[in-house]
């Protein structure tokens, strides 16, 4: 097809394509008007159509009024009774889009509902409600897939018990899965059944429902609560990857113990089930007792999983568990709390793996994602607050706002209060609202009345959407003894929220001052002498006087991130060097080095857009010249990591600042022109540090029978390895033939995916003369393994190559390994293609009308994966003149689309606004 040109852009379609969706908004919140006492669901799974038939106990909260219930055109309505007469026509009707039943006159009394359905799962290509994966069944419901399984008051206020009854072909299904107990299952006598009945003791909402039915293989394993309880724990996957679930199983384990020590939350029932499915929409879900995962997200194995696979396996399977409390037991007043319990969660599954592993490296790559990810949204049309003020679709709010910076927020906390204040905080928390759904001002009612401490102003965070920013700026007075800091904190316009209209937060920074010439830490008159402790910026500007101040310090703030903002303190290059080397907060060396890196990079593409920068593939001098003390510092950290710093630090400290992050610095940026300059820095470094870096390669590289473990040592050994094969075959990517030989031997003498994976992407993302044949040969030993095969594809549609887009479009049309149908296929191919600066950013704007195309297909089928597909698209006004046309002639042209999901229009809408 034709590229698009920047003159698309004039081509504007009259009116959307499609009626625009409604838009809910939380002021309009009220209480469901029906008391909802008990569910009874009977399920009668079928290879030609499932019938679901619902038992409801039901009684109005006041007078009686209309019943409403949720529902989907996808949904076939058989039936509908009360009180066991069916009900005639007209006593009940279904909207336009069937989207509601309305029961005009229900009993003013208790009843019972009866609503009996038809449903596909195998058509249910969406992924939400029930669907078949892989000829397994399996449900989806979080945010509102319940209604596509049966009409119901689909919201999380309205919380009940559930007994689940399950009936289905034995040969083809003999594992029957629900929520909460087992307490009766059995053979029918028609032919070749067996059922099933779940009881759910626990209260909770439809999101929270889950069936699963298929031939399904597990392992088993008991932990021991507090109490002495025994619990049965099982995992479920499919028969021949059974072997890669212990590494899930024992992060299971660890997390219920983790909850214990450090929340005092117990597990609240006998058993505890997990399942595994390769095709699902999301990471993973919680469940009341049966969690389902994404496969990528429990399977694991040495030879097919990295350290970075068993990081997040580790961490989502902690995250679903840490649900149980902070999701289930206390769940939501409504959709737009959901903060409440993500960043909540989130908050936890990142303590936990702190604990688990090294705190310091785990909140610096925490915080490297946030930038990366959550910042830009800050920044652009998608901008809202942790807790939003509408919605048209709630697929699309799960967001890294929501959940990232809702962490953030959840733990300046406990940067504020103290572990002790913090742990005091959740107690009340969940003695409050255990069985209801609450909201995130209770939560911070909670952590207030617990500690004597008003937050009100704390709540800004929850209503104001926006980075922060804190300009810092500090005088040493060496006769008074005295360092005098001033703060200032702004933030700027994001949609519907001007600057102007906002006011203050409440930003607690933790600081310290090191002294330079003794290199340490210095006592603070702030904090009774102590060298560290936490500010609270409350107002657009103050200052802060440290008195007995013996020398001149050199500031360290916002120490371990302590708040998600922006700050400029004004150091030079010197005083950064300094904190690198002398700084006892690990997060702070770690940004000193990034913030060099960062105004390196900044002033060279800036010199290079102005033409005086020297051309691509080169180094001007004055780059040169400011490279020079990074280099040094990276020297000095290579020199320290023979010593007693943690190599995975070091592996951390050794990268330049992402694109990503970079390209929020830059307004109406050239990404081409940026990717060339971080491409020639990093070259650059490779070459003046070559000779450390071949070193570590040496004492680092895996030795011959060595067992893979995933000790944090280990994974840090690995990951500086890592590191250092990245610089090294960007100088075979400039033709270094010893370079590339030293990648083909890392590549063949790994002995673990980790080591396997870094040594092919070092060779493909450089431009090696390697990589292509490395590419092919990891592909012919792994074609076989789903999961794996899935990297092989990020690493062969990410290519800088030019012209890899024609590569990536016959993939597309006839493969291999690409599957349309599976989220985790999509995810891996566009992910890996949006990651390709040379090719989605393509001059001609080819890049930007492949996604287009791909994202109009993705959404007839599931559009909660084309939405997510939109998303480089929002970003379209950060980019160049050029760019911009061409992007939004993309976004233009799927607004038209006839019958364009809320999903993707919502998020095209926006960024046109």
């Amino acid at each position: 097809s034709a590229p698009v040109r920047p003159q698309a852009a004039e081509t504007v379609a009259a009116e959307p394509a499609v009626k625009p969706p409604q838009e809910i908004f939380r002021k309009d919140y009220t209480p469901y008007p029906y008391e909802l006492a008990s569910v009874h669901l009977d399920f009668d799974l079928r290879e030609e159509a499932t019938r679901v038939k619902s038992t409801l106990s039901l009684a109005a909260r006041g007078a009686a009024e209309p019943l409403v219930l949720d529902g989907d055109a996808f949904v076939k309505v058989s039936s509908v009774s009360i009180d066991g007469s069916p009900l005639v026509d007209g006593a009940w009707e279904l909207n336009d889009d069937k989207s509601l039943m309305t029961i005009a006159a229900p009993p003013s009394g208790p009843f019972t509902l009866e609503i009996e359905t038809l449903i596909d799962p195998a058509a249910n290509t969406s992924l939400d409600g029930l669907y078949k994966s892989s000829g397994n069944y399996c449900s989806q419901c979080e945010a509102q897939g319940f209604r596509r399984i049966t009409y119901f008051p689909d919201r999380p206020d309205v919380q009940t018990t559930y007994v689940t009854r399950v009936a289905a072909e034995k040969a083809r299904y003999p594992v029957l899965l629900g929520n909460g107990n087992l307490i009766e299952e059995g053979d029918l006598d028609e032919g070749g059944r067996h059922y099933a009945v779940w009881d759910d003791p626990w209260k909770k909402p439809s999101y929270l429902f889950a069936l699963v039915a298929g031939d399904l293989a597990s392992i088993e394993d008991t932990f021991t609560t507090c109490s002495g309880k025994d619990v049965k724990l099982r995992i479920f996957t499919e028969a021949h990857n059974i072997h890669k679930c212990h590494y899930a199983m024992e992060s299971l384990k660890a997390s219920m113990k983790w909850d214990e020590d450090v929340y005092g939350r117990e597990y609240d029932l006998g058993l505890f089930n997990i399942v595994a499915v390769d095709d699902f929409n999301m990471g993973a879900m919680e469940n009341k007792s049966l969690n389902v995962f994404n496969s990528r997200l429990v399977l694991a194995t040495p030879e097919t999983a990295t350290d970075s696979d068993y990081e997040r396996i580790e961490g989502v399977i902690g995250h679903e568990y840490f649900h149980n409390w902070t999701g289930n037991r206390v769940t939501l007043r409504d959709w737009f709390q959901l903060s409440l319990k993500e960043g909540l969660t989130v908050f936890r599954d990142q303590s936990f793996s702190a604990d688990m592993n090294d705190a310091s490296v785990k909140r610096i790559g925490d915080v490297v994602r946030l930038r990366a990810s959550q910042f830009p949204q800050d920044a652009g049309p998608m901008a809202h607050p942790i807790r939003p003020d509408s919605y048209v679709k709630m697929d699309n709010f799960y967001t890294v706002t929501v959940y990232e910076k809702g962490a953030e927020v959840v733990r300046m906390y406990h940067t504020l209060l103290g572990a002790e204040g913090f742990r005091k905080g959740t107690d009340l928390y969940f003695e409050r609202h255990d069985g209801t759904g609450a909201t995130c001002d209770d939560f911070r009612a909670a952590m207030a009345d617990a500690n004597g401490e008003d937050f009100e102003q704390f709540g800004r965070w929850y209503s104001q959407s926006g980075t922060p920013k804190v300009d810092a700026s500090g005088v040493y007075d060496a006769a008074a003894k005295t360092y005098t800091l001033t703060l200032k904190q702004s933030i700027g316009d994001t949609p519907k929220q001007p600057a102007a209209e906002k006011e203050p937060f409440l930003i607690p920074l933790r600081v310290g001052l090191v002294g330079r010439e003794s290199q340490a830490d210095l006592p603070l008159s702030q904090f009774s002498g102590k060298t560290e402790g936490v500010l609270r910026l409350a107002e657009a500007e103050q200052t802060i006087v440290f008195e007995g101040v013996e020398e001149e310090p050199v500031l360290s703030l916002n120490r371990g991130f302590s708040a998600p903002v922006t700050l400029e303190t004004g150091a030079g290059p010197e005083d950064l060097v300094f904190l690198a080397a002398h700084d006892s907060d690990s997060f702070n060396r770690w940004e000193a080095l990034q913030t060099v890196g960062r105004r390196v990079l900044l002033d060279m593409y800036a010199r290079r857009a102005a033409g005086t920068g020297g051309a691509v593939g080169s180094v001007d001098a004055e780059t040169s010249a400011a490279l020079k003390p990074l280099v040094s510092a990276f020297r000095a950290v290579l020199a320290d990591a023979e010593g007693d710093l943690d190599d995975a630090f070091a592996a951390l400290a050794l990268r330049l600042p992402a694109g990503a992050e970079l390209v929020e610095s830059i307004p109406d940026v050239d990404p081409l022109a940026l990717h060339h300059c971080r491409a020639d820095a990093g070259r650059f470094v490779a070459t003046e540090l070559r000779a450390e870096l071949e070193g570590v390669l040496a004492s680092r590289a895996p030795k011959e029978g060595e067992a893979y473990t995933p000790d944090h040592a280990s994974k840090a050994k690995r990951a500086l390895h890592g590191t250092a094969l990245a610089y090294l075959a960007k100088l075979a990517g400039a033709g270094d033939e010893k370079a590339d030989a030293a990648v083909v031997a890392a590549y063949e003498a790994a002995g673990n995916m980790t080591d396997q994976l870094a040594a092919a992407n070092a060779a493909s993302g450089s431009g090696a003369p390697c990589g292509a044949d490395l590419l092919n040969r990891f592909f012919e030993q792994w074609q076989g393994d789903k999961l794996v095969a899935l990297k092989w594809l990020t690493m062969y549609t990410s290519s800088d190559e030019e012209g890899n887009l024609e590569k990536v479009k016959k993939l597309v049309a006839e493969g291999p390994v690409y599957d349309a149908n599976n989220p985790n296929s999509n995810y891996s191919l566009l992910g890996g293609f949006l990651g390709s600066a040379v090719n989605f950013h393509a001059a001609d704007g080819s890049g930007y009308e492949f996604l287009g195309d791909m994202v109009e297909t993705l959404d007839k089928a599931n559009a909660q994966v084309a939405a997510r597909m939109v998303g480089p698209f929002t970003k379209w006004r950060k980019y160049d003149a050029s760019r911009q046309a061409m992007m939004k002639a993309q976004l233009e042209r799927l607004l038209a689309v006839k019958g364009l999901s809320a999903n993707t229009y919502e998020l095209v809408s926006k960024s046109l606004e």
